[in-house]
């Protein structure tokens, strides 16, 4: 953060001379922390100025909406009382947003037997409570894929545990008590897979301090490949909740499905019901990822993943991971019927929307919403239109797009209301794109439309298709 010292040098003179009241130096300091914890956590360029007056409302603000979101909190934009209090909460040193693609390899173990070694202990337990919490944290994610682990005492280790305070050699140093907690490295070599927890923290068996078993938990979470959660529920949601009682700790469903993404399910008997869903393994009455002839029934995002269904399965796909994991719809959303037609997820309402016949469902995460379903005429499509082939939600317009046919409707999310002037004909605003489409979701600012085998890679701004692509690209076939 050289910017911010050369700042900090800079205002010296200033500053002596016209000496701050205490709400100003309260300002100043909460503009610093913020500018601070949008940089470590999301990303926000560190020659950002902060909170500079814009019709759109510039990076911070932008970064704050991101923030908002990925935490659960209303998504303003604006530094309320609920964001603060959040940032100023305890959690895991690792960002929720980065550059991932900087991680060497894939963030996944090729072996399932790993080793871990305790390099020192902190004074607050008893070595074996040390030991004890670390054992107990592998074990939540040993029961749910085919990773076993073994400690050793001496020489080298896959995960290595060290408990150290401020600079400890990894130029990522801890910032004393209360603030973060640990930290861990991804899969790899060297310093990879290495976990770390800040020792200025009162380390505990109970919640009376920092539970070490809970943070354990979470970061070798990251020791293993996963990345942050969305979902408050996870344990790799990255604040860290002093309410949960360590005795009850189970992983959630949005764990087991990052975990068995990477590592698949272990060999457990199907019939025992405290199993959670596994992925469904190939067969031949199961679609196959790299079929060349693959089609999609309908394709959505959910919270940063991309959900592909097909008949009774879907494929989840995170822009993280190379392989995807292959479910029952039904294991996730029981309610929800199977061969769907459309689904589309509005990020505004954090809400999966997915249509069938003349009727749609709402989801949010794994839970299905009630009042639904509901009819696709209350939505202001008219008597003759009976199904939806393809639905979109742009981000930027907040816009729903629906495709029928060769024509295709436009929903506005924020007044709930079919637009005016449509349907108009697909082929007129999305030239390139077949007159009938299967699928569409939005990524990276493209649109990706998808028709029998083939998706088309569609530019909204120079309004053209800049790729044609096999259906099954994304799953690196």
């Amino acid at each position: 953060m050289e910017h911010l010292a050369v700042l900090v040098l800079l205002c010296l003179p200033v500053c002596s001379a016209y000496p701050l009241n205490g709400a100003a130096r309260k300002e100043g300091s909460t503009t610093d922390f913020v500018q601070q914890y949008l940089e470590r956590y999301y990303n926000l360029a560190k020659d950002t100025k902060a909170f500079v007056r814009r019709r759109d409302g510039g990076p911070v603000v932008d970064k704050l909406r991101e923030m908002q979101k990925f935490l659960g909190l209303e998504v303003t934009g604006k530094l309320d009382s609920d964001t603060l209090d959040m940032m100023h909460k305890p959690r895991c040193g690792v960002p929720d947003v980065g550059d991932f693609a900087t991680f060497p390899g894939m963030p996944k173990w090729r072996k399932t037997h790993l080793t871990y070694r305790v390099m020192n202990y902190t004074l607050d337990l008893p070595r074996d409570a040390v030991d004890s919490a670390i054992e107990k944290a592998l074990s939540l994610w040993e029961e749910v894929t085919p990773l076993t682990f073994s400690r050793t005492d001496e020489g080298e280790a896959d995960i290595k545990i060290l408990f150290a305070v401020r600079d400890h050699g990894d130029f990522i140093p801890f910032d004393g008590p209360g603030k973060v907690l640990g930290h861990a490295y991804p899969p790899g070599p060297g310093i990879y897979g290495d976990a770390h927890f800040d020792d200025d923290e009162q380390w505990t068996r109970d919640t009376s301090g920092t539970n070490l078993f809970l943070v354990a938990a979470h970061e070798l979470g990251h020791s293993l490949g996963l990345f942050h959660s969305a979902d408050p529920r996870a344990l790799m949601y990255p604040v860290y909740n002093a309410h949960t009682d360590p005795a009850r700790l189970r992983l959630s469903q949005d764990d087991v499905a990052g975990i068995q993404s990477l590592y698949g399910s272990p060999s457990v008997s199907p019939d025992d019901p405290a199993v959670p869903p596994e992925p469904v393994p190939p067969g031949p009455e199961t679609p196959a990822a790299c079929d060349p002839n693959l089609s999609f029934d309908a394709i959505s995002t959910l919270r940063g993943e991309i959900l592909f269904f097909k008949d009774r399965h879907f494929w989840r796909k995170s822009l993280r991971t190379l392989e995807p994991g292959f479910y029952l719809i039904s294991s996730f959303w029981p309610s929800l019927p199977s061969g769907l037609d459309a689904a589309y997820e509005d990020t505004s309402k954090d809400i999966v929307f997915v249509f069938k016949g003349n009727q749609f469902w709402a989801v949010k995460g794994t839970e299905a919403q009630a009042g639904y379903p509901k009819s696709i005429h209350t939505l202001g499509f008219p008597s003759t239109v009976r199904k939806i082939d393809a639905a979109v939600f742009d981000k930027e317009k907040k816009k729903t797009y629906f495709f029928v046919g060769d024509k295709y409707w436009r929903f506005d999310e924020n007044s709930q209301s079919m637009e005016q002037g449509f349907p108009r004909l697909i082929v007129d605003d999305f030239p390139g794109v077949e007159l009938k489409v299967d699928a569409v979701f939005q990524e990276f600012g493209f649109f990706y439309f998808f028709r029998g085998s083939l998706q088309f890679e569609f530019d909204p701004d120079a309004r053209m298709v800049t790729r044609t692509l096999k259906n099954n690209n994304w799953f690196y076939c």
